[in-house]
């Protein structure tokens, strides 16, 4: 099924491109954030780049994070068999946690007790890296 609306699509790359309607300064496009949020399982990921197929859950979203033994074992080589990212955005690095064993955490987020005393003023405060 392909889910296709003209003007939320168009809307949407405009906002994504930096040229949307947003009346928040300096608005960002967090493509981890989104992946993690829509595509938590990386199935959409999965069904059109068929190079990472062989990388397990929300991994996906991030496979230049993972370590060289898992990115082998799915079968990826970065810079071969898949591209490194051309640019990487440091607004990424919340949602790419480290657990234990050096690959991401399987939802890109340990839960709510992370963020537990951030108030209202660190999301809408000009200072992000809080």
């Amino acid at each position: 099924k392909v889910d296709y609306d003209v003007c939320s699509n168009y809307g949407n790359w405009l906002y994504s491109a930096g040229i949307g309607n947003d009346p928040r300064d300096n608005r960002k496009f967090n493509m981890i954030k989104q992946g993690l949020d829509y595509d938590g399982n990386g199935d959409y990921v999965r069904l059109w780049v068929p190079e990472l197929q062989g990388i397990k859950g929300a991994d996906i979203h991030t496979p230049w994070a993972l370590s060289s033994a898992a990115l082998s074992q799915a079968g990826v080589t970065l810079g071969e068999t898949y591209p490194w990212p051309v640019v990487t955005s440091p607004e990424w690095s919340r949602h790419i946690h480290q657990r234990p064993g050096g690959s991401p955490h399987p939802r890109g987020r340990r839960g709510p007790a992370e963020h537990k005393d951030r108030g209202i003023d660190f999301y809408f405060s000009r200072k992000k890296d809080a």
